[in-house]
């Protein structure tokens, strides 16, 4: 409460806006790796002046989000590839702590989803593009359930990192059948199952040299 009795409000101020706008747009996408950001542009869209922009792009860059150049300005940063067997472990670690909380939280509408989203892939030919939007959107259906805005983020950031969602060798087949070992382990409510079915789906995974 302040000393009127009124109470207190948290200010944000134009940067701080203007941050967590851009974070926003970069984490699901909509702005996308080595897109270059005008000031002028961002500026007009969200209705500031330059300045609060200019600002939010240091920290930006401070975050590793966005990469400054003395000629080009700032551009969405592109991200180092690393090692292929890194990013699948980070990828299993998130993910199958994502399942883990989902277990505990999961509905039976989202138990459905997962079921129907597992079979409506299995119809589908190995070659056939809606076979990873499918997929996009199973997964992203136990982060949804794990009622966890951070991890959310964290994965919307990687998959976007990894241009469109990491990219596997094996068969549809084996992988709609590693989905309802994770979907029963959902429905049974047990995280250890279900971060373990998620942690072998995703590491099994890896494309041998």
């Amino acid at each position: 409460m302040t000393e009127t009795g009124q109470p207190a409000l948290n200010y944000v101020s134009k940067t701080d806006m203007v941050v967590a706008l851009i974070r926003e747009l970069i984490i699901t996408g909509e702005l996308a790796a080595g897109k270059q950001l005008r000031q002028r542009d961002l500026a007009a869209r969200f209705h500031v002046s330059q300045t609060p922009v200019r600002e939010a792009m240091r920290r930006l860059e401070s975050e590793g989000l966005v990469v400054g150049d003395a000629h080009r300005g700032f551009t969405v940063v592109e991200a180092d590839s690393g090692s292929t067997e890194e990013n699948f472990q980070i990828r299993a670690a998130l993910e199958s702590l994502g399942a883990g909380l989902a277990a505990a939280k999961i509905d039976e509408a989202g138990i459905a989803r997962l079921t129907e989203l597992n079979e409506r892939m299995r119809g589908l030919a190995e070659q056939d593009p809606l076979y990873s939007e499918l997929n996009r959107e199973f997964h992203f259906t136990i982060y949804e359930y794990a009622h966890s805005p951070l991890l959310l983020s964290l994965m919307r950031l990687m998959w976007q990192a990894l241009h469109g969602g990491p990219r596997v060798t094996r068969s549809h087949a084996e992988s709609i059948g590693q989905h309802e070992l994770i979907v029963d382990a959902l429905r049974r409510g047990d995280a250890d199952d279900a971060r373990k079915a998620t942690y072998e789906h995703i590491m099994g995974a890896i494309p041998l040299d």
